[in-house]
């Protein structure tokens, strides 16, 4: 190539290079400034209360808008195991001394065999729900470290918003609560069951037994008797699915106990929800994938074998897992999912090919491990996020959880099942 022809090749790279270079760096700088795409939240949630002490599990809401909270003594120093939010703070419920169970300071709570004093204080309770009396039961598991059922530990406890007294006490025998039993959820149907006594109080409380290591089924109670019996042991739809693991907020949850192979979580049957006429619980294991109902008149048929009812059991839809159920008037029932940290509404609706529609009520990265819900009059849904899959059982004794633990609600417009 000539030399002028040369010189002028280089003097154009030299000329256009740093103008190649300026577009592409205006350009980039272009793409930087646009807002990647990223998850977006649903429905608005409200805070109702922040708890800085225990982690709670359970909420319900009085007809007059009361609300109650529990919290179990899985390894948390709980001074008091239910309470009432007032005025944004926890206060024991009925009172301090009902909630002063002396195991809870021994140096092994899971060794206090005394039963009388288990019967008569909270040893760890689960789940506390207003009935459709608006009364608030207690379920206790009568479990501490989620260890074993104490004797005379797993019980119902009814306690008047009146008079802020007990009225009833169930104290649920070996034979249906067991030591390796773990009384999880309850709902009521207070049209059932036999006459009430000199108390005032009938009807039928279903009861879900999440056992780990013994039988998972259900424990039917009648509210005037006190008579209980066990429905469905170890059936399929009460278990955990095989090979099923559950995941938080995209990671992995496993089991990480001392001196023992690293294992997945997993939980038998835990929610609990009852249909708008009370022919029908649904329910789940949280470590499942499905929702299930099953006839609650065969249940409440103390003498039909469980062989019977196996074919009533319907798998109603597939849904995301959940650790939570609520119903409400209109016949729709809603699962909390921890793993997207959501809430489902689960809606039979005849233009899906299932007849049911499963539509996200809500997703919010605040809801962070969604627990109980509880639908109150005036049409909000209350639900717990306690961060349970941040433990120390599952991350090798660290605990990752991060206070304030949350109490949400969210304006849904629905009337909660009253069965009475």
């Amino acid at each position: 190539m000539p030399a002028s022809k040369s010189g002028m090749s280089r003097r154009l790279v030299a000329f256009l290079f740093p103008l190649v270079f300026a577009v592409a760096a205006l350009t980039c700088t272009t793409w930087s400034q646009q807002a990647a795409p990223h998850d977006q939240p649903i429905g608005q949630l409200e805070t109702v209360a922040t708890f800085d002490g225990p982690m709670p599990t359970g909420v319900t809401v009085s007809r007059t808008n009361r609300v109650f909270v529990n919290f179990p003594r899985w390894g948390d120093d709980v001074p008091f195991t239910v309470a009432e939010i007032v005025h944004g703070k926890t206060v024991a419920y009925p009172d301090a001394q009902i909630n002063d169970w002396p195991g809870r300071r021994q140096s092994d709570p899971t060794q206090y065999n005394d039963q009388s004093q288990n019967e008569s204080h909270f040893v760890s309770v689960q789940s506390v729900v207003v009935d459709p009396a608006d009364r608030l039961w207690v379920l206790d598991t009568g479990s501490p470290l989620l260890k074993k059922a104490l004797p005379g530990g797993a019980k119902l406890v009814c306690i008047d918003l009146k008079t802020n007294k007990v009225i009833k006490r169930i104290v649920l025998p070996a034979t249906i609560a067991g030591p390796t039993s773990y009384m999880n959820d309850v709902r009521f149907d207070l049209r059932q069951g036999t006459a009430a006594g000199s108390d005032g109080i009938r009807g039928i409380a279903y009861i879900t037994d999440s056992s780990e290591k013994g039988p998972t089924g259900f424990v039917i109670v009648d509210l005037a008797s006190g008579e209980a019996w066990r429905k469905l042991d170890n059936h399929a739809s009460v278990k955990p699915e095989a090979g099923f693991l559950m995941f938080a907020l995209g990671r992995p949850l496993y089991k990480t106990e001392p001196g023992q192979r690293i294992k997945p979580s997993v939980f038998s049957n835990d929610s609990l929800a009852i249909s708008a006429d009370g022919s029908q619980l649904f329910y789940c294991p949280v470590s499942a994938t499905k929702l299930y109902a099953v006839p609650t008149a065969p249940l409440r048929d103390r003498n039909l074998p469980d062989s019977q009812i196996y074919s009533q059991v319907t798998l109603v839809t597939g849904k995301e897992s959940s650790d939570g159920l609520e119903s409400d008037a209109a016949g729709s029932v809603y699962a909390t999912a921890p793993a997207s940290g959501s809430i489902l509404k689960i809606t039979p609706n005849a233009s899906f090919s299932n007849g049911i529609e499963v539509a996200t009520l809500v997703h919010d990265p605040r809801l962070l491990w969604p627990d109980t819900m509880s639908l109150s009059d005036d049409g909000y849904l209350y639900v717990t996020a306690n961060q349970l899959y941040n433990q120390p059982s599952m991350h090798h004794g660290k605990d990752l959880r991060q206070k304030p633990y949350v109490l949400f609600r969210v304006k849904v417009g629905a009337k909660p099942v009253h069965l009475q």
